[in-house]
């Protein structure tokens, strides 16, 4: 299309001014080779918003082993941005972190809920499972809470590499998938992100 031409045109021109350069595009049927970093920067600029949710929709972000220092790994604060992501978009609804597997005395549903607070995320919306040591756990223990807590349904955060495992093992506990989001659908991956700078703010008590 004419306007998809136009917006590669324009990333590419911010790109080059900032020193990168684009692929030039190929011969014949081939689809032009896209440099990652023109991929990122077009997420950056069109990307796809997570849908809001009411008060009784769960965002569940699944844990991910810790060091043996009780530190988060990448890939854990990769999901906790997507889930704090979610969280603005859906500023009613509470957020559950799952994980046991504690290392250093800290339990993967502590560390991920203390890195949510230090982002700016209220601690009273979040709800802690810190025994799961497995996704059907993450699930069954989840499931429990939700019900503890009269939630409906839930929306599932953690890697896309992970999704299908967890859906299926969340829809076998009975939980009802509201949606799902994994860090490579999350705008803004890489930017610094906090709740109190960008994003609706929580309801009055």
């Amino acid at each position: 299309m004419v306007w998809e031409k136009w917006a590669m045109r324009g990333v590419c021109g911010v790109l080059a001014a900032a020193g990168f350069v684009c692929a030039a595009p190929q011969t014949g049927n081939a689809e032009p080779s896209i440099p990652p970093a023109v991929r990122d920067l077009q997420r950056v600029i069109t990307p796809d918003l997570p849908a809001t949710y009411g008060a009784d929709t769960a965002v569940v972000i699944l844990g991910y082993g810790l060091t043996p220092e009780g530190t988060l790994r990448t890939e854990l604060v990769r999901r906790l941005r997507a889930g704090l992501v979610q969280a603005m978009f859906a500023p009613w609804s509470p957020v559950i972190v799952t994980g046991g597997n504690p290392r250093a005395g800290l339990s993967e549903a502590d560390a991920m809920a203390d890195w949510l607070v230090s982002a700016g995320l209220d601690p009273a919306r979040i709800l802690r499972e810190p025994h799961a040591e497995s996704t059907v756990a993450n699930a069954r223990n989840t499931a429990v809470l939700m019900a503890e807590h009269e939630l409906a349904d839930a929306v599932l955060v953690t890697s896309s590499d992970h999704i299908d495992r967890a859906r299926a093992a969340f829809l076998d506990a009975g939980v009802t998938i509201a949606g799902e989001l994994t860090p490579d659908r999350t705008p803004w991956p890489a930017l610094p992100l906090r709740i109190d700078q960008f994003g609706p703010g929580l309801p009055p008590a």
